[in-house]
């Protein structure tokens, strides 16, 4: 099948911005969580404690929605989703490092502080967080999409389930490695976290993509109805 072929009746998306809106929230939300704090979950595998940044609750919908923009639109708009994901992240991170370095009001100082404020939000303040999430982002979302788009040619389409979850493995993994490995360089996260915190990222962001295929499929069928589009490439 020709990577460029395209099915379509209605060649002008309805609800594609809306669910880029909702991608770049989410990006940008998670970040902001995965920099506030750690949880810890109680378990371990193999001597090795479970734990997982703030964002990992989140962050995993950013994969579904990327599994929707490729497989109802596209490689070329997950492509341009990713991109406008990746800008609205930057500009958070210079909006709080702007907040950081304006000086502060006496009182604030006086029952929250500067020191708390870099505690909680300096990994997105620094850059740190961000780059670490940028890189993996980019990694990771690209390489799903990728995955994705060529599985779904060499399927011819189907087996939608197994699609979406082979392109997570690879993804989801890059993205935790990057991701953790990013932020411990920086000093975000403790060195002694490193293990904990890729394998609790990986374990819970593939097996919440897992859990909810059913709705990801579900979502791909009625956007693609609604739509009346379907891109191969």
């Amino acid at each position: 099948m020709n990577p460029e072929k395209i099915r379509v009746q209605n060649i002008s998306p309805k609800y594609l911005d809306i669910i880029t809106a909702l991608f770049a929230v989410i990006l940008v939300t998670s970040n902001v969580a995965s920099s506030a704090k750690i949880i810890n979950t109680g378990l371990s595998i193999f001597g090795i404690r479970l734990a997982f940044d703030g964002g990992t609750i989140l962050f995993p919908l950013s994969y579904i929605l990327g599994d929707i923009f490729t497989e109802v639109y596209g490689f070329r708009a997950a492509r341009r989703a990713i991109w406008t994901g990746f800008a609205c992240l930057l500009l958070s991170m210079i909006v709080f490092f702007i907040m950081e370095i304006l000086p502060s009001d006496p009182v604030w100082e006086s029952y929250a502080g500067s020191a708390a404020y870099r505690a909680i939000l300096g990994g997105m303040s620094s850059g740190g967080i961000v780059l670490a999430s940028l890189t993996a982002y980019l990694a990771g979302e690209f390489s799903n999409a990728i995955i994705l788009s060529r599985m779904k040619l060499f399927f011819k389409g189907r087996l939608l389930w197994v699609r979406t979850i082979g392109s997570s493995l690879a993804g989801e993994l890059l993205d935790s490695l990057i991701f953790v490995g990013i932020a411990t360089l920086t000093g975000i996260f403790g060195r002694e976290l490193f293990l904990s915190l890729v394998l609790s990222n990986y374990l819970l962001k593939l097996g919440l993509e897992i859990i909810l295929t059913p709705v990801t499929c579900f979502s791909i069928r009625l956007l693609k109805k609604a739509e009346g589009i379907d891109v191969y490439g």
